[in-house]
């Protein structure tokens, strides 16, 4: 950059260039957030703010974060946060990015659950725990549990909880799938983005989401079902009568998670859902009752 005056539009406009050349499919929003997170203000403000110039310390914050974002790194991680279903979560390195094709298992859940008195819901695999605390905050009758395998995922699930107000009414359980007794049930929805990458697939994944996003909470195994196949077995003994199996999948995989759950005896497979885009992304069984 030259010594001139950087105005915010002329740096946005600088760094969108830059940006796109080194293959953002969001040039313009990256800028914009990591402008705005620079700044402290929200990033609409920055449109009325197009003529004012920006100060040498926060040019200098704001090219470094620009530096990272060009070598990959995603801006959630480098902002620490990123809003799923219209609330902020604060996320790092040790969960993934919320998605919003995840917000399809929030609007199911809220769906088979609205008409209950006191609906029970566990979150398996929470990360972050944008699912379970959404859920908690739209759903303020339910009991819910959200588990994970990793211990910091659970802190960052949990201060997101104490940040969205809802710490009471969710317990978080560090375990393998629902392996602690308190993540028995019975549950009515049963909820989970679990690992579903084959192995085979993860080298073309984007390179923010392979080189900085956990690798465990992405790649399932050869197949890509390992982790749903040991969750649908678990499913059963787990739901009420009556209960929901809800899991994230990815187009890959879809039909062999169908088939996995079309082997259990006990659950009955129910019509895959689709994403905004289109495509298959939650599958559906239900326990008889």
């Amino acid at each position: 950059m030259s010594d001139d005056v950087w105005t915010v539009g002329r740096l946005l406009t600088w760094t969108t260039e830059w940006l796109g050349a080194r293959d953002s499919d969001s040039p313009r929003l990256d800028a914009e957030v990591l402008l705005a997170h620079v700044r402290g203000c929200p990033r609409i403000a920055l449109y009325t703010a197009f003529g004012t110039p920006v100060s040498d310390q926060e040019r200098g914050r704001f090219r470094e974060l620009v530096k990272r974002r060009g070598e990959g790194e995603p801006v959630a991680y480098l902002v620490g946060s990123r809003e799923f279903f219209s609330l902020p979560f604060s996320v790092t390195k040790d969960v993934l990015v919320p998605r919003p094709e995840t917000e399809g298992l929030v609007v199911r859940s809220i769906d088979l659950c609205k008409a209950a008195a006191a609906p029970r819901i566990i979150d398996v695999g929470t990360g972050s725990g944008a699912i379970a605390v959404t859920l908690a905050t739209r759903l303020p009758k339910a009991t819910i549990v959200a588990t994970d395998i990793s211990t910091a995922a659970i802190a960052v699930a949990r201060a997101n909880a104490e940040h969205h107000g809802v710490a009471n009414r969710i317990t978080f359980v560090q375990c393998d799938l629902m392996s602690d007794p308190r993540a028995a049930g019975p549950w009515n929805v049963i909820v989970s983005n679990p690992p579903y990458v084959r192995e085979d697939e993860f080298e073309a994944l984007p390179r923010d989401v392979r080189l900085h996003e956990p690798r465990t909470a992405l790649v399932s195994g050869p197949t890509g079902v390992e982790v749903v196949e040991r969750l649908v077995a678990a499913a059963l003994a787990a739901l009420a009568p009556g209960g929901w199996l809800l899991v994230e999948i990815g187009p890959a995989v879809v039909a062999a998670a169908e088939a996995a759950i079309a082997r259990q005896p006990g659950l009955l497979p129910e019509a895959t859902l689709k994403d905004m885009a289109g495509l298959p992304r939650i599958v559906q069984a239900r326990r008889p009752g």
